[in-house]
């Protein structure tokens, strides 16, 4: 019974795990980034931490969405790889938005602010990976 469901849903179940554990690797980046060598309050370290957080998970992201997620075989990876950062380029310019107005603008706290950001971005980005950058459709 727990098979048959898993095999149902395994995109979506293998997406939300791939997906947790890039928001580890982003989190984890920002968090130590702000706690070692970035300052939040400052608006431009704060938005290198972010930039620094996005490029580690977008990296860690395509790979793990490839191959587990949508067990890709595109042989163009370099379009494929170019159309994901592409994709990650727009909810990143989202992420920045987001933390500008809470943290800056509203004087949120920095690290519930960037995980509330991660449950938005965590949702479109799937809808932009299934639906542009690892559609399956014949041509």
């Amino acid at each position: 019974m727990i098979r048959n469901l898993y095999e149902r849903y395994r995109e979506l179940i293998n997406y939300l795990i791939v997906g947790g554990l890039t928001t580890v690797v982003s989190l984890g980046t920002y968090y130590g980034s702000v706690l070692t060598f970035l300052d939040p309050q400052n608006p431009i370290q704060l938005q290198a931490a972010n930039i620094l957080s996005w490029v580690c998970a977008v990296t860690f992201a395509y790979f793990a969405n490839r191959i587990f997620v949508f067990r890709s075989e595109n042989p163009d990876m370099v379009r494929e790889a170019g159309g994901f950062v592409a994709s990650r380029v727009g909810t990143l310019l989202m992420d920045m938005a987001i933390m500008f107005v809470t943290v800056t603008l509203l004087h949120m706290n920095d690290k519930i602010a960037k995980l509330i950001v991660q449950v938005v971005v965590t949702i479109a980005n799937y809808v932009l990976s299934k639906f542009l950058v690892f559609n399956r459709q014949k041509e």
